[in-house]
């Protein structure tokens, strides 16, 4: 059928081939019904035909081929408008469904009633806010890519896609950080902190008055982030390398000593030394299997409050100044960390280790983590005692099949001493075994022990079963008997502004006491009475440590016994070694039947502890039903045993660049007692309680020598 346009014209335009009007005429062909379905089949096959197949279309249907071409590219285009508005009907009705909930969500804002104070939230400006939002989210967006660049700079490879955000609910008590599958803490509190209440633990976390607390610059921290990255790589090396040999076997213990010579060519320059020419260096590595899953011991290492409560006889305090970057979200990878800590030895013949340090985590490998310690100076922060720089120290922990973890550890000082070392401590710490890497590894293998022994629901071979009815009341003396471990370690260093004060100096001996005020819970209130004296035995530490633990032997030390005999009437397993266990005690013939003693004995290759405190009846058996004990007061005395320093052959155990004594080998057992003075908080220092603690010292060291055949003679 033909339509002719431009109306009016004659029918000799017809034939007029020249003229303008017949070149605007246009002639149009409508298909028929069985062309147009010939062709919608063969659009259903193929929607772009080649030239060949439009030739052999055109001859069926009798078109030409071109109008073969316009056809598919018309039906193209139809078939494309017909998507675009289906798409559009879709998008417009999921935007009205939004729109809705929005307004919904709007509604119930207007309405929202603040759980705390029982207002409702009035917003004057819902534009406003919304802008507020986003400028948040702009300003999070840009933190979050800064510290990505930062982490990238640590890992040493761009981070192209943070891990999807968890929801992580931490207790202070949570262990069940580990994404090891084979983990046997999943899952459950391992009682790390089974202390409640404010420092009722007696872990000081008091800083120097002085102490830097914020103000660090972007500069000071891109500074250290440059120190830690350079600690790292140092740190790796001397864990893993051993090119050119830098480690070497020091004696026949098998304990790993720094070549020095071989470490300054290696690593010339890195870091600065003390000017003065006395300084001496300790420096020592170490290796072993720790019963934990390398992720819950990293999330650990990284919070100062756990730190303490992992290495009570170690570090006395502890904090964080400030975290200077927070790693990747679901990892402590690339957190770097200003701290402060103070180590100990647990006697009061030797100061504190104060030290201020970056300390730095990154996953070098899937389930393998280095936890770096490196000083940085902070001006006017120095110890009266000594000068410790922090040389890149730290460890390795990599994870193991069975949940378990091995640990590398690497300790390496620069200490200037500014007061002369006290001579029965002389040669254990020019040793490097006083801080060195086998005293942290040992330490942290027994304390992962006792955690282990602690999620034990049965009673060990050991235990007195009968006596402690629950898994609960199992916990719960574990816990308590925590407190006084750490209340007992804590108490040997007295926090700031309190010094200890010599108050009887024998040629054995001398005794030394602290008052301080007692207001927490869980210790009697009022003014405390700490007295120390350490003494020096020719006998090894295990001899003396299993005569300290034997309740056999009591009566032969204990000065408040009166002689008499006690029973251990419940026993707890605390590790695999037979003296790491809980007792409780009772005395038979005793005037004071209610009144019992709660013991804890550990041991581990650098030494061993015997904390005791006296204990009611009534608040053991609330211990023992598992009820909360934060609030029980206890005020433990004890025993502490190291070796003197000495080795049977004369080799000293770690590098230091001072000699030490050749020397037959000893122990030294430090006493200590705390009295309670008087309730009231000004209570001082009298003749009277002075003359009770020398004589309570006095009578307990020559009891404990008698008992060991120790001749008064004996001493360094």
């Amino acid at each position: 059928m033909d339509f002719r346009g431009g109306g009016g014209s004659s029918g000799g335009d017809l034939h007029d081939g020249g003229s303008d009007s017949h070149r605007r005429r246009k002639r149009y062909h409508r298909h028929t019904a069985h062309q147009i379905q010939s062709l919608e089949a063969m659009f259903k096959e193929c929607q772009h035909p080649d030239e060949k197949t439009r030739n052999q279309l055109s001859r069926e249907l009798n078109l030409n081929p071109r109008q073969i071409k316009f056809w598919f590219q018309n039906r193209r285009t139809q078939m494309k408008a017909q998507h675009e508005r289906s798409d559009n009907c879709v998008l417009r009705s999921e935007n009205d469904k939004i729109r809705c909930e929005n307004i919904a969500m709007r509604q119930a804002l207007e309405n929202i009633i603040c759980p705390s104070c029982g207002t409702t939230s009035i917003s004057d400006d819902p534009y406003f806010d919304e802008q507020k939002l986003r400028i948040e989210n702009a300003h999070l967006k840009e933190e979050l890519d800064r510290i990505s660049g930062i982490a990238s700079k640590y890992i040493g490879r761009p981070i192209q896609q943070l891990p999807p955000l968890q929801p992580i609910h931490v207790s202070s008590l949570d262990l069940s950080m580990s994404s090891n599958n084979n983990n046997n803490f999943r899952g459950t509190s391992l009682g790390l902190d089974l202390i409640h209440g404010n420092n009722s633990s007696g872990l000081m976390t008091n800083l120097p008055l002085n102490a830097p607390t914020a103000g660090i610059s972007d500069i000071d921290k891109s500074l250290m982030a440059d120190v830690a990255a350079n600690a790292t790589d140092e740190l790796i090396r001397l864990l893993q390398g051993n090119e050119p040999p830098l480690w070497t076997k020091s004696d026949a213990a098998g304990r790993e000593t720094l070549d020095l010579e071989s470490y300054e060519r290696l690593f010339r320059g890195s870091y600065g030394r003390l000017k003065n020419p006395n300084a001496r260096i300790e420096a020592s590595r170490d290796s072993g299997v720790v019963i934990m899953s390398g992720m819950a011991l990293v999330g650990m290492f990284m919070d100062s409050n756990k730190w303490m409560e992992l290495f009570p006889t170690i570090v006395s305090r502890a904090r964080t100044i400030e975290v200077i970057s927070s790693g990747m979200m679901g990892s402590h990878s690339g957190t770097l960390q200003l701290m402060y800590e103070e180590l100990q030895v647990l006697s009061a013949l030797v100061p504190t280790r104060q030290v201020y340090f970056l300390r730095f985590c990154q996953q070098i490998d899937q389930g393998t983590w280095a936890i770096v310690d490196v000083s940085y100076d902070v001006p006017h922060q120095e110890s009266p005692f000594s000068s410790a720089h922090k040389l890149p120290s730290g460890c390795l922990i990599q994870d193991m099949p069975n949940g378990y973890s091995k640990v590398t550890w690497v300790e390496h000082w620069e200490i200037e001493d500014k007061a002369p070392i006290h001579h029965l401590y002389r040669e254990l710490i020019h040793s490097g075994l006083a801080f060195g890497a086998e005293r942290w590894l040992s330490t942290l293998q027994r304390i992962c022990e006792r955690f282990a022994c602690s999620m034990v629901s049965g009673n060990s071979t050991r235990d007195l079963g009968g006596v402690i009815p629950s898994a609960e009341g199992k916990r719960s003396m574990i816990g308590l008997a925590q407190r006084m471990v750490n209340i007992f370690c804590s108490c040997i260093n007295p926090c700031n502004g309190q010094q200890w004060t010599t108050i009887s100096g024998q040629a054995e001996y001398e005794v030394r006491a602290a008052l301080h005020k007692s207001m927490d819970l869980g210790q009697p209130n009022g003014v405390i009475l700490s007295a120390a004296a350490t003494v020096w035995l020719p006998i090894a530490p295990q001899i003396v440590f299993n005569f300290f633990r034997d309740e056999r032997t009591r009566p032969q030390w204990d000065v408040m016994s009166n002689q008499n005999p006690v029973q251990e009437i419940a026993h707890i397993a605390n590790g695999s070694h037979p003296g790491n266990c809980i007792s409780v005690l009772r005395g038979f013939n005793s005037s004071q039947n209610n009144t019992l003693i709660l013991q804890e004995s550990c041991m581990d290759s650098s030494g061993s502890t015997v904390v005791y405190c006296p204990i009611d009846l009534q608040a053991v058996n609330i211990a023992m039903s598992g009820e909360d004990t934060s609030y029980i007061p206890i005020l433990p005395s004890g025993f502490t045993i190291s070796p003197d320093g000495r080795d049977a052959g004369g080799a000293a155990s770690a590098s230091t660049s001072n000699g030490s004594s050749s020397a037959a080998a000893g122990s030294l057992m430090t006493v200590v007692f705390q009295i309670l003075v008087s309730n009231l908080p000004n209570a001082r220092m009298t003749p009277e309680s002075v003359t009770t603690v020398n004589n309570l010292i006095g009578n307990t060291v020559r009891q404990i020598k008698s008992a060991l055949n120790v001749s008064g003679d004996d001493g360094r």
